[in-house]
């Protein structure tokens, strides 16, 4: 059986898309290769391989074989995530220099034109100047560029400057030294906008990543030291100071503060924080000293994850940015055909070169994932991680939601109400029967049991031979006794309970004890619906959402009761792997389908559904892995929103792509027949990269 391995390796030098497409083509041909994805944004490579076909010194020939791309000896597959980049600006500051950039190519746009065309300032110059000094200046000026060019040609790779270069070389051999002279400072004008386009992709990554401490105060033989991060170990006390960010995921041992949690939740309220409490690397103590066990350090944290799964959004490419690579890849050969046919037919070489000159590949390739990383990067700051552009577009598509009960439409902290003995043991002991077998469980319901216990003061016996069934309950022997604490799929002595059947009419979820397979005791718990869930719900309707459907494992009437209230279907007594077929069966209809849960349970589901969604993700392993989009923060207000931001993204894209698609068809139109000279075909081919990037900006600033 092959054992295939994943790797990550920084690529250095890419500065386009088409830079990423070159160097995934090459890895993806090595043998041995499962998968690979490039990731302009994050300039890495993610690898799944077969190691005993290759390795990683055949990844880096292959690299370097696709142009001047280079891996550097160190790779970041197990260091933690950066902290911090003295690149990174606010998104205040980058508006303003989008908004110079833009001042500026147009200020050269119109100097040529008004200047150089309209009051023939070229023609007189390529009359005084001699010809053998203008080809010097030509090939001075686009050397960097042409260097690239003749690298990739011999390689058998076609990029956007082939196109511009073979223009400039028409026009020298025309005798246009001027014009070829402003198509290359067009071609440096180009490479510059498409360098600092990358780098806006990139940007919202860097401040994201930008927001972790460096280093952290830690407890070593009696004294504090200040270390790097990645230098702390698991079980070391941090100490943390009033106004400091916290640099590890961990447990507070001593002390009370404010915390500030807006980087891992987006929440502007701060949280009181305690001994038991957890605390998350990024977040900010704003009054009071903790002392902190570490529990996980770097890429482990909540914080790294997050950041891990933003890098790695590129790789989840929407179908229409697969569409938009693959109609970029066989752009440039249909416009050299194009060129070919203008010169076959005009037998004008100015025109054919302006042809070549003003298509422009790259932003085709730039249309969707400029957008799609602004707005995942943005939302992550907010608190809505967004696996990739494939889950927003299809959260804009989305047409049935599917919702879990306990911990999601809930607050998920649910109280006894009602311990009743059937067997006339005493309800102290019944409870501590139950608390005992519900000690490691992570359900909500088996934490109301234990409150409970400990509001009484009772003491728990140690379980033994503890089991979890997920949708049934839990089994344990507790003193020597058999001890199960579930519903009535795990206990049928409880089916026919009428006392059960009352306490359920009131809209409570039940608990049944046996011990040594009899039915001992019945325990009623009751959950507050979060407040702002029928507000959320009636957005979700008013987005066009007409299907929304409660799935959940409690009993038939406590589940009529929530969903008579929020005016919404219902199915209950549902194990997982039913909320599973609900999903398919949807799925199988033709609907775009979105789960929501609280990504323990639900996992399952949350992966089989076209958009799962997490509630309340933060310091939740399993939620961040099974979940599409993990909400970090438990506010159902947010799944509106996320939906809103995926339409609005979608949209941007569609903008994108229709503004590229006329932009270039009407340029090559008027340079084919001649109405647009090389010159402004030139500056033409500028623009488009600082047109998607100026609309795609917009979602940086999402209200």
């Amino acid at each position: 059986m092959v054992k295939l391995q994943t790797l990550e390796v920084s690529v250095k030098g890419m500065d386009c898309a088409e830079c990423a497409q070159h160097v995934q083509h090459a890895i993806a041909k090595l043998p041995g290769v499962e998968s690979v994805n490039v990731l302009l944004a994050t300039e890495k490579a993610i690898i799944r391989f077969d190691p005993d076909k290759v390795d990683l010194s055949a990844i880096r020939k292959a690299v370097a074989s696709a142009g001047d791309y280079s891996v550097p000896e160190t790779t970041p597959s197990t260091a933690a995530p950066p902290m911090g980049d003295a690149s990174t600006i606010s998104a205040q500051a980058f508006n303003w220099q989008l908004v110079l950039l833009l001042a500026g190519v147009f200020s050269v746009v119109v100097s040529i034109v008004v200047v150089g065309e309209w009051l023939g300032m070229f023609e007189i110059l390529n009359e005084l100047v001699p010809f053998p000094i203008g080809v010097a200046i030509v090939l001075m000026g686009g050397l960097p560029v042409f260097r690239k060019v003749i690298r990739a040609t011999l390689k058998r790779q076609i990029i956007s400057h082939t196109l511009m270069t073979i223009g400039a070389m028409a026009a020298l051999a025309v005798g246009e030294w001027v014009t070829a002279a402003i198509v290359v400072v067009f071609m440096r004008v180009g490479e510059y906008v498409e360098n600092f386009t990358t780098a806006s992709a990139r940007r919202a990554v860097k401040e994201l990543t930008a927001i972790a401490p460096q280093t952290a105060r830690v407890e070593r033989d009696g004294a504090e030291a200040e270390v790097p991060v990645a230098e702390v170990k698991v079980g070391e006390i941090v100490i943390v100071r009033p106004g400091e960010k916290i640099p590890i995921d961990g447990e507070v041992i001593a002390g009370q503060a404010t915390i500030d949690q807006a980087a891992i939740t987006g929440e502007s309220m701060p949280v009181e924080v305690a001994s038991g409490s957890h605390v998350f690397a990024a977040t900010i103590a704003k009054l009071g000293s903790l002392r902190v066990k570490t529990l996980s350090v770097g890429a482990d944290t909540t914080f790294g994850r997050v950041v891990k799964m933003v890098e790695e959004a590129e790789a989840h490419r929407a179908d229409v940015q697969r569409f938009a690579d693959k109609f970029s890849a066989s752009y440039l050969p249909v416009v050299i055909g194009l060129a070919t046919l203008t010169f076959l037919i005009s037998r004008n070489p100015l025109s054919t070169a302006a042809v070549l000159v003003v298509a422009c590949s790259c932003s085709i390739a730039l249309a969707t994932p400029i957008a799609m990383l602004a707005s995942i990067g943005a939302s992550a700051k907010r608190g809505l991680l967004i696996k990739g552009g494939k889950y927003l577009e299809a959260l804009a598509h989305a047409d049935v939601v599917l919702v879990d009960k306990t911990g999601t439409l809930t607050l998920g902290q649910p109280q006894i109400t009602d311990v009743i003995s059937l067997n006339g043991l005493p309800t102290s002991e019944v409870l501590a029967l139950a608390a005992a077998a519900e000690r490691y469980s992570e359900h909500p319901l088996a934490a109301a049991v234990r409150a409970a216990a400990r509001a009484q003061n009772l003491s728990l016996s140690e379980p033994q031979d503890f089991e979890a069934m997920p949708g049934l309950g839990v089994r344990a022997r507790v003193n020597g006794s058999l001890v199960a604490v579930g519903n009535r799929r795990l206990i049928p002595a409880a089916q026919s309970l009428p006392l059960a059947q009352q306490l359920e009419g009131q809209g409570k979820t039940l608990l049944f004890v046996a011990q040594n397979d009899q039915l001992v005791a019945v325990l009623a718990a009751a959950d507050a619906l979060r407040p702002e869930v029928p507000g959320a719900l009636a957005e979700l309707r008013a987005l066009g959402i007409k299907q929304i459907e409660l799935l959940t494992g409690d009993n038939q009437r406590a589940a009529a009761a929530l969903a008579q209230k929020l005016g919404v279907q219902y199915r209950a007594n549902l194990l997982p792997e039913n909320k599973i077929e609900v999903v398919k069966d949807y799925q199988a209809k033709g609907h775009t389908v979105v789960m929501i849960g609280d990504g323990v349970n639900d996992a399952p589901a949350l992966a089989q559904s076209n958009i799962g969604i997490a509630m309340g993700a933060a310091g939740t392993d399993i939620a961040l892995e099974a979940a599409h989009v993990a909400l970090m923060r438990e506010d159902w207000s947010l799944v509106p929103e996320v939906i809103r931001i995926a339409r609005r993204t979608m949209g941007i894209v569609k903008m994108n792509l229709a503004f590229t698609a006329v932009y270039n068809v009407v340029g090559l139109a008027l340079a084919a027949l001649g109405i647009l000279p090389p010159v402004l075909a030139a500056a033409a081919q500028s623009l488009p990269d600082l047109g998607i990037l100026a609309n795609s900006a917009r979602l940086l600033r999402q209200k």
